[in-house]
């Protein structure tokens, strides 16, 4: 690719391939979003493989909303396995209370 010899100038910003531009395009496959790059040297036209940004936000909120509902599940069952234990151990305090 020329873009990695030469200077070149981004022509069209990161956006999604369309599913045509999947099946045409080889640099859709690695993200699905593709650059259109101008070298400058050779005045080709190519496209780039690129990262949305958009995308990446997204999934990193994804990520942090999984991650903090599964911290909020296992806090939910220590305080249930706690309560279960006081239960226990109050019980096993009063049948020796009740055996004096």
């Amino acid at each position: 690719p020329c873009w990695r010899v030469e200077q070149f100038v981004v022509a069209q910003e990161c956006t999604r391939c369309s599913g045509f531009e999947l099946k045409t395009i080889p640099a859709c496959g690695p993200t699905g979003f593709v650059e259109k790059i101008s070298c400058a040297s050779s005045h080709r036209d190519e496209y780039k493989s690129c990262r949305s940004a958009a995308l990446e936000a997204q999934r990193f909120w994804r990520f942090v909303g999984s991650a903090l509902g599964v911290a909020a599940a296992a806090a939910a069952l220590v305080v249930l396995r706690q309560r279960v234990l006081d239960r226990r151990a109050l019980e096993k305090v009063r049948k020796q209370i009740e055996s004096i």
